[in-house]
């Protein structure tokens, strides 16, 4: 893979200079964990019941992605019993549960039929200090504790400290060290609960995990200062193993890392192929945002309803001129490597005249070039008046007036 694949992207030849590429350490394999049944349902307001969750489950599998972390189930018997289900389907990804680290915990994740874990505790000195009231050794007793009995229970182990971004790494290392050594660990996550690392930090920070642990290392960031998925990606290029993600970026404050715009930008500007089938985030995407009742935003990466369009005339044109022949002369990537429709063109206060005979072709209208000048005039006021493009009926009606 290069910057340019006939047919279905076309990015910057720079992405893939040498002097940039050799400043990479991505795995061999990079697995995606999704979270939305968990981390995105914590979102205030999103409700998800079991069928959702089950239904969200098996769309997440048909687009490959490797682990889903179905719930907790100390939450409730409803999420317990959705756990239950996604597990006993067999549906080809991994199957993880979110527990406390406490004993009584791990055992209601094998209750619930899963074989994996993400074991979480506050991971930083001021976490355990003003949010959880504990001391540093009260956590680690707390930890290894739980991840013995995880140990019996036969459950692979991510340990989860929370807001271990924040945490000194002195601290951080020492902890971990000490819970590895007594209790039991075969991943590490690098938790940044509040969004607040720099790509830069990321990749600094899994630099020394990786330098100190010889298990795998996941990366679980958040979006609040936009970098979620730069910094992921960071984070993998520094030689992390599994990223975690949820449809739509949904999650607390500003959100999780989005699985879309991150499996994308992996496999066409980074030339990493994660597995994660592509042309099924589209649907995937409806579906979360069905449920949930929150509405992705018309111009959001990937899956917008609005990102393959043009209003204004120069593009407009330009795409017109181009569309048959070269279509990625206007676009990064083709609209259907991700179930997106073919880009339309808008009409409103910045069309030219190829929106117009676009939209009288579309609309099977016969006009003279006099009357298109004039239609596109009334287009443009009426636009302005409206503070919005036009609809298919407005137009018409426009037109009709001629």
């Amino acid at each position: 893979m290069g910057y340019k694949e006939d047919g279905k992207w076309w990015v910057s030849q720079s992405n893939f200079a040498a002097d940039v590429l050799k400043g990479y350490d991505f795995p061999k394999k990079i697995e995606i964990l999704d979270t939305t049944l968990r981390d995105g349902e914590q979102q205030p307001g999103i409700i998800l019941t079991r069928k959702e969750k089950v239904e969200i489950a098996k769309k997440l599998a048909l687009a490959g992605v490797h682990r889903i972390e179905a719930g907790t189930p100390a939450a409730s018997k409803e999420d317990a019993d959705a756990i239950k289900e996604i597990a006993s389907l067999n549906l080809g990804p991994k199957i993880f549960a979110f527990v406390r680290n406490t004993p009584e915990d791990m055992k209601l994740a094998r209750e619930c039929g899963v074989s994996h874990v993400l074991a979480e505790i506050p991971g930083s000195e001021h976490l355990l200090k003003y949010g959880k009231r504990w001391t540093a050794e009260r956590a680690i007793k707390a930890a290894i504790e739980a991840t013995q009995a995880a140990r019996e229970e036969g459950l692979y182990v991510t340990f989860f400290p929370a807001d271990s971004s924040r945490a000194s790494l002195d601290f951080l290392i020492d902890a971990v060290h000490q819970i590895s050594e007594g209790g039991h660990m075969d991943a590490l996550a690098l938790v940044d609960t509040f969004g607040c690392f720099s790509p830069e930090g990321a990749a600094y920070t899994v630099r020394k995990l990786k330098s100190e642990f010889s298990v795998p290392i996941e990366v679980h960031f958040h979006d609040d200062f936009g970098l979620g998925v730069a910094s992921t990606i960071a984070g993998l290029a520094a030689g992390a193993e599994v990223a975690h993600v949820t449809v739509n970026g949904i999650g607390e404050r500003s959100g999780s890392v989005a699985l879309e715009p991150l499996a994308l930008s992996l496999k066409v500007l980074y030339g990493y192929d994660t597995g994660i089938e592509l042309d099924q985030l589209k649907s995937l995407s409806n579906t979360v945002a069905d449920y949930t009742r929150f509405a992705v935003p018309p111009t959001r990466p990937v899956v917008g309803e609005r990102i393959f369009g043009w209003e204004t005339g120069m593009p407009s044109s330009l795409w017109v001129n181009c569309k048959n022949e070269e279509p990625l002369a206007m676009l990064p990537y083709h609209w259907s490597m991700t179930g997106q429709s073919e880009p339309k063109l808008y009409l409103g206060k910045k069309s030219g005249k190829d929106n117009i005979k676009t939209w009288i072709w579309e609309n099977n209208l016969v006009l003279t070039e006099e009357q298109e000048q004039a239609l596109l005039g009334k287009v443009k006021d009426l636009s302005l008046s409206l503070k919005r493009d036009l609809t298919p009926e407005e137009f018409i009606e426009l037109a009709k007036s001629l």
